[in-house]
């Protein structure tokens, strides 16, 4: 067995321990009678053989993940904020430690207030910014739980346990005291201001919010009859720093590189930097930093030409970022939707490219390329977006066949006309024309399609739905991947 594949497994049981805390809560004296099963394992394997070992080795894998998601539920339970909720009016000075959610009457506010973090959600103006030192006076209270949206789990993993409507809010000081970090967030913050005050200079609504959520990853600008056009036709996902869009993006990327006959190697750095520079641009947010590794992570599965590879690459990242954060697990669905996509990419779009190239005998490659990695993210993900939404758009294939490709080109002129119309207004308008062209095809295209019978909601989704899909998903995938290696060996 190779090192990479004992890394593979160990990482995949540290995944599977906090997959089963967050499930059962595991007793104390189970996890110890698992943990004594471990040590036992190893010992008696190093008489015996090495793939005893490597069960051994699992099995503790398994408790670290089991004690990692304990230790996130000890903190839940231990906050001191959140032992205020519902407890009358409180009094706190914080710092605010993230960039405001600004919407049209009201903006939402993550303060930090000795280490735990409450939001609190106040009226539009007067403005704040990010390390500003404020003191809030009102109630704290508990995310709530609806039939339609649990509140709560939502904010769990961004370990918000807290939450304030409305306060009395007193500005303490708008002197900020930086680290390194914190100063180097606060000038990517101000570009990022600076970029949507061009775009916003430059284009009308629908237009301006449309092209803020494409190249910035921000919809609070977007009206909600505009976020349910989005919803109806599939389209959301291409206006959110998500895996899914940087994947596709990244796909889009290395395909045109390549047409352009630039050597794949040479693609693929050039693919990472574009990325990076993406996600720094959309002001490091943690769905963008995700989204963008595992957009590095299919590239570099590309790169390496290995399937195998990839989903270990994968389930590496994934180790990784629930040792940091257990909860993303359950309640961060970008998290799961990342994955499923990137794994979709790698099993099942080179068989869905290698049938529509029979079809169009090899020409269009870069439709080719649009189209198979559009229906291969779209297959992965499905049923995640059915269990966790309810909703099935009918129209979803051909929306994104229609938009996808005008996708690359609207960040590229978006990007463009809006850093250039800091300085320049004149030459801002300039660069905004063909985007102005591409936007209005945009609506167009969600304006048609978004008739109420193009979507179904289905509520009550059960999880035995996801066990039933993937399992239909997984036997298509292989059945795919015998079929194409039986035609190769032949």
């Amino acid at each position: 067995m190779s090192p990479s594949k004992i890394l593979f497994f160990l990482c995949l049981s540290f995944v599977a321990g906090i997959f089963l805390e967050l499930i059962v809560n595991v007793p104390q004296f189970f996890l110890w009678g698992i943990l004594f099963l471990g040590i036992a394992l190893i010992f008696t394997s190093f008489l015996s053989t090495r793939p005893g070992l490597v069960v051994g080795f699992c099995v503790l894998f398994l408790v670290m993940g089991v004690l990692r998601a304990q230790i996130s539920e000890f903190n839940i339970a231990n906050d001191r904020l959140a032992k205020l909720n519902g407890k009358g009016q409180v009094v706190s000075t914080g710092i605010i430690s993230d960039e405001p959610d600004v919407r049209d009457t009201y903006q939402k506010l993550e303060m930090d207030i000795n280490g735990s973090t409450v939001l609190v959600t106040t009226k539009r103006y007067p403005e704040y910014n990010y390390l500003d030192k404020i003191k809030i006076t009102g109630k704290l209270e508990t995310p709530s739980i609806t039939d339609d949206f649990n509140y709560k789990n939502y904010l769990l993993k961004d370990h918000i346990y807290s939450v304030m409507a409305f306060p009395k809010i007193e500005i303490i000081s708008k002197e900020h005291q930086y680290n390194i970090l914190s100063y180097l967030y606060e000038k990517i913050l101000y570009c990022k201001k600076k970029i949507r005050e061009s775009i916003q200079h430059n284009f009308l609504p629908p237009q301006s919010s449309i092209l803020e959520g494409t190249i910035l990853g921000d919809n609070g600008a977007m009206t909600n009859d505009l976020k349910n056009k989005l919803n109806i036709t599939g389209l959301r996902h291409i206006i959110a720093v998500s895996g899914t869009h940087v994947v596709i993006l990244s796909s889009i990327i290395m395909s045109l590189l390549l047409a352009a006959g630039i050597w794949r190697g040479q693609a693929f750095y050039v693919a990472i930097i574009f990325i990076c520079v993406y996600i720094v641009l959309t002001g490091l947010p943690p769905s963008g930093v995700r989204a963008g590794i595992m957009g590095g992570i299919y590239l570099l599965s590309q790169k390496v030409g290995r399937q195998t590879m990839g989903s270990r690459l994968i389930t590496l990242a994934a180790a990784i970022m629930l040792l940091i954060n257990p909860l993303l697990l359950f309640y961060d669905v970008g998290f799961q939707l990342s994955f499923i996509a990137v794994l979709g990419l790698i099993y099942l779009e080179p068989y869905i490219k290698i049938l529509i190239k029979k079809l169009t005998k090899d020409k269009a490659e870069n439709l080719v390329s649009i189209i198979s990695t559009t229906f291969a993210a779209q297959i992965f993900t499905f049923p995640i977006m059915v269990y966790n939404f309810g909703n099935i758009s009918f129209v979803s294939p051909i929306t994104n066949l229609l938009i996808l490709p005008i996708v690359y080109w609207l960040m590229v002129f978006g990007f463009l006309a809006s850093i250039v119309g800091i300085f320049s207004n004149a030459l801002g308008w300039i660069l905004s024309i063909p985007c102005y062209f591409l936007l209005s095809y945009f609506i167009w295209v969600i304006d048609f399609f978004s008739k109420p019978w193009m979507i179904k909601i289905i509520k009550n989704v059960s999880w035995f739905w996801l066990v039933i899909s993937y399992t239909i998903i997984i036997l298509m995938t292989r059945f795919l991947n015998k079929k194409f290696t039986r035609s190769n060996i032949a």
